[in-house]
């Protein structure tokens, strides 16, 4: 059944997606907005800069969870040589891309202030920019190469390698001294950061998922549309 997909009915279901998460995401980033610009607290240190937090993490978290799901999906592709996954990974990486930079140039606007510089060669932030250029990497995969079972198996070794840089970004604050602080939120221990700024921070969050589901349903509907072209009646 999950092999023989039909892009046509897919397509029927994912095209009327798109109007209904975008209202929704306008919705809850106005709620989002006005929490984390006007009902939350400026820090007693940083001031009211500390407000780029509301873009910066839900950018770096999302950037680090969608790259996560592209290369399990790419063991899964490898593995089981399926069909129908490469299309949704392809159409994951670009939120993931915007998400990736938007993290890195919302951290150098907030170092100025917070560190007294743009940019310092932390290790948080070099891994965060390799993290940017294997999803780079990855997307300039699906336009170099024609041949589709080279394609498959290069850009899905270039996600599962990226996957090694992942704890670097997650535990880099811990296994070196580093001028990025250590995380304030943490669902075991609980988080050190108040409710005031917590609250708006998971609106955020939610808004940037809702976005990030947004671009992929556009980048799915447009690829789905390209088969449809080509009168495919499978993927």
């Amino acid at each position: 059944m999950f092999k023989n997909i039909e892009p046509l009915k897919i397509y029927s279901i994912t095209s009327k997606a798109p109007k209904y998460v975008f209202f929704i995401f306008i919705l809850i980033l106005s709620i989002g907005l006005v929490e984390a610009l006007i009902l939350s607290p400026e820090d007693y240190i940083q001031s009211h800069s500390v407000r780029i937090m509301y873009v910066h993490v839900p950018s770096a978290w999302l950037s680090l969870s969608l790259f996560s799901i592209i290369g399990v999906l790419s063991f899964v592709i490898l593995i089981f040589k399926n069909k129908n996954l490469p299309l949704i990974t392809k159409s994951l990486a670009p939120s993931g891309f915007l998400f990736s930079i938007i993290a890195l140039v919302t951290g150098s606007i907030w170092g100025k202030p917070t560190w007294g510089t743009w940019w310092a060669w932390d290790t948080r932030i070099i891994s965060m920019l390799i993290l940017a250029l294997f999803y780079l990497l990855y997307i300039l995969s699906w336009r170099i190469f024609q041949n589709k079972k080279d394609l498959n198996n290069i850009t899905s070794i270039i996600s599962i390698v990226g996957l090694i840089n992942l704890p670097i970004i997650k535990y880099s604050v811990d296994w070196w001294s580093t001028l990025h602080q250590p995380s304030s939120i943490n669902l075991i221990n609980g988080s050190s950061i108040h409710q005031s700024m917590l609250i708006p921070l998971g609106i955020m969050t939610a808004a940037f998922a809702l976005f990030s589901i947004l671009i992929f349903l556009m980048k799915y509907n447009t690829e789905l549309i390209k088969i449809k072209n080509k009168g495919l009646d499978r993927l």
